[in-house]
């Protein structure tokens, strides 16, 4: 990342968390609504997956796909679909995203920019005391943060680990978007980047050309379990994970447009709604529960 982009984004956040300051007052913990969390089971693949952004293969096909995306606030439906599926095997985490948008379009290249600022598809896992974030835009141009929660970074050992130091460059304080939570600050490490992971993006029409129409874009990821391993610091996860085991994720979508009125659109949307502008919510993420039954294929 450019210095030029990492303070880009620092004054984009700035005026994200200022617009959202009024609102944080006064929302209830969680902010959600815990029995609408949906929970999902990734089910086990005997082949890995060579990625190439189009999630056609057999395993995609048979595992199980996510509801629609709803409105990240609102939690009511959107006006364009967007699934993700969940699979894994002892080297990988596995996710891929379905996006339907009838005009696609991009303009962000360089790796680390902020890529919230265009059309995009965003994950998040969760550990104990830290979560990782992801976006990717159409073009496949991608942006990483690393976070720690403030109050386990000194106790848990975090200033101990490469690249998390504390006078690392691109380290900031982190107080949320659009919710302040009750944790408290975290620490963003915008050098951060997860080591190993594989990223393919498959476009079915044409990016940036208005006068057609497109039928959308698909997204493969493939994070390695050994790079995951520092979310599992302070609980009693493993990488891989064992049967049975229950993690934390967000998978979502921002918009640059919203649906004309009287639809009511916040212009983010995410398997699991938030009930606030603010994606850094942990215990509003999906429940994804691993196991190491097989996706059945022929």
């Amino acid at each position: 990342m450019s210095k030029r982009n990492f303070f880009a984004i620092l004054a984009l956040i700035g005026v994200f968390s200022a617009i959202g300051q009024k609102s944080k007052e006064n929302k209830k913990y969680p902010p959600c609504d815990v029995s609408e969390i949906p929970r999902y089971t990734a089910q086990k693949i005997k082949s890995p997956i060579t990625l190439d952004g189009k999630p056609d293969e057999e395993v995609w096909q048979k595992a199980k796909k996510s509801g629609n995306f709803k409105d990240l606030i609102y939690g009511n439906e959107t006006i364009h679909e967007t699934k993700a599926a969940v699979v894994w095997d002892d080297e990988y985490l596995y996710v891929a995203y379905w996006v339907t948008e009838p005009d696609v379009t991009a303009t962000l290249t360089e790796r680390d920019s902020p890529i919230y600022q265009n059309n995009d598809v965003e994950l998040f896992v969760a550990g104990e005391d830290t979560y990782y974030e992801f976006e990717i835009n159409s073009f496949g141009t991608i942006y990483e943060v690393f976070f720690v929660w403030e109050d386990a970074y000194l106790p848990q050992g975090y200033d101990k680990v490469p690249n998390l130091g504390p006078n690392e460059e691109k380290k900031r304080d982190f107080k949320g978007v659009g919710y302040r939570h009750p944790r408290g600050n975290r620490y963003g490490f915008w050098n951060w980047d997860l080591q190993g992971l594989k990223t393919a993006v498959h476009v079915d029409g044409t990016i940036n050309k208005s006068d057609d129409r497109d039928r959308g874009w698909t997204v493969e990821l493939a994070l390695p379990w050994s790079s995951l391993d520092i979310l599992t610091r302070n609980s009693d996860k493993t990488t891989p994970p064992k049967n049975g085991d229950e993690w934390r994720m967000d998978f979502s979508r921002f918009n640059q447009y919203k649906e004309a009125e009287p639809a009511v659109d916040s212009g983010g949307w995410a398997w699991s709604s938030h009930g606030v502008w603010d994606s850094h919510v942990p215990e509003c993420f999906t429940f994804i529960q691993f196991s190491d039954t097989y996706v059945e294929t022929p």
